[in-house]
């Protein structure tokens, strides 16, 4: 009555000429997927590379190798502090020294050239002018955690605010690309001139406070005036053409120092 089913037999499923099509259609848009993504590999690598080279010559270009401004020794400190706190009595030209390195020529580290920038000097003359303010305030029964905190963040205001007006001298005056940490370098010398301030004032109390900050203010306009003429000529090759101009914005560059100065030899230290 029933046939037998035979589990033997094989099942045959016609397939049209429309679904073969579609297969054909679906493995060309898997090989085509396939290519544009190596292709899209392929350009984005070539993208990533040439951004990561863009952003390392930059970085370079702006900022240089941190070491090379604590390549220093004994004879270039004591050298240095002659140059900052009496740059009319330094003998010789302010030029950078130069020498070849792999085709190509670079600045002289500090330790071979005394008028190359360095960051040991400027921190060390940091350290020393906080410690000072904080031992002043401390002999006039004032000092606190709070108050060498405040003493610490206005030396770094004031250090931000060295390195804007150094910038914008450079911008003013037609300059060029000049490496972030010779700016930092070059505004970190006002601290020589803070800590020596607030020495006097632990010394001789407030007599000779005015003196002491209109002389090293004189001493460091001289010391900044040099070395941005120095950068204008010398290293980036560009120098405003107006004469008058210049001398106009190198001489309030140089008088901005005595309001600087007089800020970090007071500020969180009361007259008597």
């Amino acid at each position: 009555m029933y046939e037998k089913f035979d589990p033997q037999a094989r099942l045959f499923v016609p397939v049209s000429c429309n679904q073969s099509d579609q297969l054909g259609n679906v493995l060309n848009y898997v090989a085509g997927s396939d290519l544009i993504r190596s292709e899209l590999g392929a350009h984005g690598e070539k993208i990533l590379g040439s951004g990561s080279e863009y952003i390392q010559s930059n970085i370079s270009r702006y900022i240089s190798n941190p070491r090379y401004y604590f390549q220093v020794n004994d004879d270039y400190v004591k050298n240095k502090l002659k140059v900052v706190l009496f740059p009319f009595l330094h003998k010789g030209h302010w030029m950078r020294t130069v020498e070849p390195a792999g085709g190509k020529f670079s600045f002289k580290p500090p330790i071979h050239d005394i008028n190359a920038p360095d960051l040991y000097i400027p921190m060390m003359a940091f350290g020393t002018y906080v410690l000072l303010a904080g031992f002043f305030l401390g002999i006039n029964g004032k000092f606190s955690p709070e108050s060498l905190g405040v003493q610490f963040s206005t030396g770094l205001l004031c250090w931000l605010l060295q390195v804007l007006l150094l910038e914008a001298t450079l911008h003013s005056l037609g300059g060029g690309e000049v490496p972030l940490l010779d700016m930092v370098a070059y505004a970190g010398y006002t601290f020589v001139g803070a800590a020596l301030i607030v020495a006097v004032r632990l010394i001789f109390v407030d007599y000779l406070f005015c003196v002491a900050t209109l002389w090293e203010s004189f001493c460091m306009g001289v010391l900044l005036v040099k070395t941005m003429k120095r950068i204008l000529i010398s290293e980036v090759q560009s120098f405003e053409k107006s004469s008058t101009k210049r001398n106009y914005v190198l001489l309030f560059m140089a008088a901005a120092q005595i309001p600087l100065l007089f800020w970090l030899g007071s500020v969180g230290v009361e007259t008597h």
